[in-house]
C-alpha cells in the first residue's frame, strides 16, 4: 500500500476536519499538517518495549494487539504557531495551550478513526490501541506508548523532558494505528534514544514545578502540576512549558 496515498488523505482530512477548529478563539487552527512515518510490526525494538527501565512489561506490540499485524502508522500532530506562542510566556499554561491539549485529543481520536476506516474500505484490518476498551494508564505508564510508537517509526528521539523532538519539533501529539496492510518502512535516520537532544537545558528552566533535571524527570511532580491545572480548568489541563520557547519547539535543534 502507497504512504503518499494515505499522506494526502490525513493531511485533507486535517485541513478540512471541524475539529481542527477552536470555536472559542474565532475557530483558530489547532494543528498543522502532521509527520507520519511507518514502523515494521516485526522491529525488535517492539520487545524491548516490554523493558522495565524503558516502558515496562504491560506493553503491548503490535500483534498482540491485532494479531497478523504487518505495519504501525505513526504520526506527530504539531500545534500551530498561534497556540505554541501562546504558552512561551512565564506562569501557567495559556488557555489557548489547554484547549489544543484537550480539544486537539478529540480531533485525533477522529483521525485515527479516519485511519482505521480507511484501511478497512482498502480491504484490510486496523485498529488503534488508544480506542481499545484493553487501552491502560497506570502510575503514569500506558500499554501502548505514542511516544515510543513514534520513536520505533523514526519520527524523533526524546529529550531531557521526554517529550519527543521531531524534524518539527515537539510542540504536538502523537497518534498512531495498526494494521495488518504492508506499508513501506524507512531505515530509523538516528541510533541513540536522545540523538536529537543538544542537552541545552532550556525546559528544565521553563518546567514550573523543577521535575526535569539533567539525569530523570519526575512524574510524579509533573503530574501533580497537571492536577492542578485541572482543578482550576476543569475539564482542560496540560502544560507544555518544557515544550515551548525551547530550542526543539519548532525544529531538531541538531539539523540546524
Amino acid at each position: 500500500m502507497l504512504l503518499h496515498t494515505l499522506e494526502a488523505d490525513i493531511k485533507q482530512f486535517i485541513q478540512n476536519s471541524e475539529y481542527n477548529l477552536l470555536e472559542d478563539f474565532n475557530n483558530m487552527q489547532i494543528f498543522d499538517n502532521p509527520l507520519i512515518n511507518i514502523a515494521g510490526a516485526s522491529d525488535t525494538l517492539w520487545e524491548e518495549l516490554k523493558k522495565s527501565d524503558v516502558v515496562g512489561p504491560d506493553h503491548l506490540t503490535p500483534n498482540e494487539w491485532l494479531p497478523g499485524s504487518k505495519s504501525v502508522i505513526s504520526y506527530f500532530l504539531p500545534f500551530t504557531k498561534q497556540i505554541r506562542s501562546s504558552n512561551r510566556l512565564e506562569g501557567p499554561p495559556s488557555q489557548k495551550w489547554l484547549y489544543g491539549r484537550i480539544e486537539g485529543e478529540i480531533l485525533n481520536n477522529a483521525l485515527r478513526h479516519f485511519i482505521v476506516d480507511f484501511i478497512e474500505t482498502s480491504g484490510g484490518k486496523a485498529m488503534a490501541p488508544a480506542l481499545d476498551k484493553r487501552f491502560l494508564v497506570s502510575n503514569h505508564i500506558s500499554n501502548w506508548s505514542e511516544r515510543h510508537v513514534a520513536f520505533i517509526a523514526g519520527l524523533g528521539t526524546f529529550s531531557l523532558s521526554y517529550s519527543l523532538i521531531t524534524n518539527l519539533g515537539t510542540a504536538g501529539r502523537f497518534g498512531s494505528v495498526i494494521t495488518d496492510k504492508v506499508f513501506e518502512t524507512k531505515s530509523r535516520p538516528y541510533q541513540e534514544v536522545d540523538e536529537y537532544c543538544t542537552k541545552c537545558g532550556v525546559c528544565i528552566e521553563r518546567c514550573p514545578q523543577q521535575a526535569i533535571t539533567e539525569n530523570i524527570k519526575d512524574k510524579e511532580c509533573c503530574s501533580q502540576y497537571l492536577m492542578s491545572i485541572l482543578e482550576l480548568n476543569k475539564p482542560r489541563y496540560g502544560c507544555g512549558k518544557c515544550q515551548t520557547a525551547v530550542p526543539c519547539e519548532y525544529e531538531n535543534p541538531t539539523k540546524r
